[in-house]
């Protein structure tokens, strides 16, 4: 694949981002339903016998170093590790980049689309359950008070963006590179998940919904896959005829 102006890439993907964040807050205002979806869910993971996302908040809240650590994953992670796997796969694997970005972009847009058919309001918004919203208790935070925020959506808690970017960084850095302990990468999305469940801002639903999502992005850009790295593997040795066999006799 030849390279694009990145200038021009860089104002497509920008440009991209920016409109989905534009339409996000389009779905925003469905305040009551939001909340109703948010009981749905809670209840529908209950019966689902799914670990209780409030488990997991009380065994984090034991350990105060530990939400720090969570919420700044959370705030500054998401973002910048994208980002930084994007600019990596453009200058080192062209094909790769190509795949990975509208990998992204088709997953953004269907949970664009769940955002509008489904508002949901995250779990830390649900305070009957016990559920507490860590990052304005601890810090650093990342949304203000609903009421007041004009710069996100934050009844869009289904699909889980978070752990579905994550996904593609891990997916994207393990096709391309042939590395024995590529497979760490899959910590990335691991963390992450743990994480957002933790500090209140997803349910495991959410997380489930990424994954399937991204499953069928995946499917519908299988054509432009690129093929896979060959991990130390020799070539195959070539059979050698007979003439060559007497050759190599008659050098000894």
């Amino acid at each position: 694949m030849n390279r694009r102006n990145p200038v021009r890439e860089l104002a497509l993907v920008a440009g991209l981002f920016l409109l989905y964040k534009v339409a996000r807050l389009g779905a925003d205002g469905h305040v009551a339903e939001a909340f109703a979806n948010a009981h749905d869910v809670w209840n529908l993971e209950r019966w689902m016998r799914l670990p209780g996302e409030l488990a997991l908040q009380h065994a984090l809240l034991g350990q105060p170093a530990l939400v720090t650590a969570a919420n700044s994953y959370y705030a500054y992670v998401h973002f910048p590790a994208t980002a930084a796997c994007l600019i990596w796969l453009w200058l080192r694997h062209p094909a790769h980049y190509r795949w990975t970005r509208n990998v992204l972009v088709l997953l953004t847009s269907g949970a664009l689309a769940v955002h509008f058919l489904m508002p949901l309001a995250p779990p830390r918004m649900l305070t009957a359950t016990g559920m507490l919203d860590l990052g304005r208790l601890y810090g650093p935070a990342v949304y203000g008070a609903p009421e007041t925020d004009q710069l996100s959506n934050q009844y869009a808690a289904m699909p889980s963006l978070h752990v579905g970017w994550a996904l593609v960084v891990a997916v994207a850095v393990i096709s391309a590179t042939s590395g024995r302990w590529r497979g760490l990468w899959l910590l990335h999305p691991a963390v992450t998940l743990l994480v957002v469940v933790a500090t209140g801002n997803h349910y495991w639903l959410d997380a489930l919904a990424a994954a399937a999502l991204l499953a069928a992005a995946y499917a519908v850009l299988r054509s432009q896959q690129p093929a896979a790295v060959d991990v130390g593997r020799a070539p195959p040795r070539q059979r050698r005829g007979p003439s060559e066999k007497l050759a190599d006799q008659a050098t000894a």
